[in-house]
């Protein structure tokens, strides 16, 4: 799902956290089981499995800690639940050209926001290092408001805390159920899955100095 070319002036921009402003998370999976010395698919199949569901959908809202979820995946997948979060997310590098593109639709006056389903922030914080109070006008996560993508009460309240409406709204995700939510919700959605591809759309799409619109 891409957003159209259709000519709109956007007042903000809402970014995804895992996978739209760090690497790849497919590849950051591959590169976990690669590591970890364990089969191709493995933690996909953990994630698609009711209980793995359950496990993320708890963590994501804030019911359950990381720790918490740490003993339950790794029981479920079959490993060592110490610190599991931590070596699952350990390529999870920042996706620095979207992160550039940030910074300068806010210096362009565009609101900007995160909008994440947070996997927790101890005994490892994914979030450490991005600067994202710095960087965003807002950070939304769904363990602080107990509402998780896509959840339309999500979308609202980070429209909310930006003051926008919805159709002035940009969203990028790399998940097509969150994308269809925001489009059910009003805003436009933006379907991220390589950063340079993100970085070079959201400039054109944003009208930034160099987007070529």
């Amino acid at each position: 799902m891409v957003a159209t070319g259709r000519q709109l002036r956007f007042r903000a921009v809402v970014f995804d956290f895992f996978g739209v402003l760090t690497a790849n998370m497919v590849e950051v999976i591959t590169g976990f089981e690669a590591r970890e010395r364990i089969p191709r698919g493995t933690f996909l199949r953990g994630w698609a499995d009711p209980r793995g569901q359950e496990l993320f959908r708890r963590l994501e809202l804030g019911k359950i800690t990381q720790e918490e979820w740490n003993a339950g995946f790794g029981t479920l997948i079959g490993i060592d639940p110490a610190d599991l979060m931590a070596r699952y997310l350990h390529d999870c590098f920042p996706a620095y050209p979207v992160l550039r593109i940030a910074r300068e639709a806010r210096a362009a006056g565009i609101r900007t926001a995160v909008l994440s389903n947070s996997l927790g922030r101890e005994p490892y914080d994914p979030y450490a290092g991005f600067d994202l109070a710095g960087t965003f006008d807002a950070v939304v996560l769904s363990a602080e408001t107990g509402v998780r993508k896509p959840d339309p009460a999500a979308f609202r309240i980070v429209l909310d805390q930006l003051g926008v409406q919805a159709h002035e709204t940009l969203f990028v995700d790399d998940s097509e159920t969150n994308l269809e939510a925001a489009a059910e919700a009003g805003l436009t959605p933006l379907h991220g899955l390589d950063e340079d591809v993100i970085a070079r759309d959201l400039r054109g799409l944003l009208r930034l100095p160099g987007g070529g619109r």
